[in-house]
């Protein structure tokens, strides 16, 4: 525990036994109390690679769901274990663990609801190896949605994130989409409600076992993300009224 709060690290998996290990060798476990995997019909040894590491509870979808889906698992299963804090980190290795004390920190103290890790901050994703066609994608549809949304983040897009239960118990991240657009969908909705979002600096590792998507998902994920950002205007506006934002 932090401060008196229950501190729960979730990991979305997807073909991660190469990586796991590296990733759980770095969680500061003098503040975190539980971990949780979900692994989403790997076609590797992820599910049973979690289990011999000791993660504390290892849940496996049937089939895959997608990664939004795996999203619902893992924070409906921290809230139901009673997390005041949880933080989403990829098993992939490619955001470090050793920045976990400073994003609960800041949610510790009170000083903001949501903690991103940016890879943008700096020189974190270029001097990480990230593609410059992903880098430059990033930065576009980061101002688009600065522009839609009408909030200052310097990126949308990080896998990296740290919330205060009491977020994840207000807004309805059930009702959005299994795939990747449901982060941005998650972000929308805590900027919808009105909760204030951090950002720290995160390096970034970009190599063959990190997971990633390829130029076509990523076309898709990007329209998504812009589709999403012009739904949370036109809700802004009056001129919609999405359930997500209820």
């Amino acid at each position: 525990m932090y401060l008196g709060k229950k501190i729960v690290v979730v990991l979305p998996a997807y073909n991660a036994e190469k990586t796991l290990e590296k990733t759980l060798s770095e969680i500061p476990f003098d503040i975190v109390d539980e971990l949780i995997l979900c692994d989403d019909a790997s076609k590797d040894e992820t599910f049973s690679l979690a289990q011999k590491l000791g993660v504390h509870h290892v849940i496996r979808h049937a089939s895959n769901k997608g990664y939004g889906a795996n999203q619902k698992t893992l924070y409906k299963k921290a809230l139901e274990l009673g997390a005041d804090i949880v933080i989403m980190l990829h098993p992939d290795y490619q955001y470090t663990p050793k920045l976990i004390p400073s994003m609960v920190n800041i949610i510790a103290q009170g000083l903001y609801p949501v903690v991103l890790g940016s890879r943008i901050l700096g020189k974190g994703a270029l001097a990480g190896g990230m593609p410059i066609y992903k880098y430059l994608f990033n930065r576009f549809l980061t101002l688009t949605q600065n522009i839609l949304i009408r909030y200052k983040l310097s990126e949308y897009h990080t896998g990296y994130r740290a919330f205060d239960a009491k977020v994840l118990l207000d807004i309805q991240f059930q009702k959005n989409s299994d795939d990747f657009v449901f982060d941005n969908q998650m972000l929308s909705q805590i900027i919808y409600k009105g909760y204030h979002i951090a950002e720290v600096t995160c390096p970034t590792l970009y190599f063959e076992e990190a997971s990633s998507i390829n130029f076509k998902r990523s076309m898709v994920y990007g329209l998504g993300v812009l589709k999403v950002s012009v739904i949370h205007l036109f809700n802004k506006l009056g001129w919609m009224k999405s359930e997500i934002y209820q």
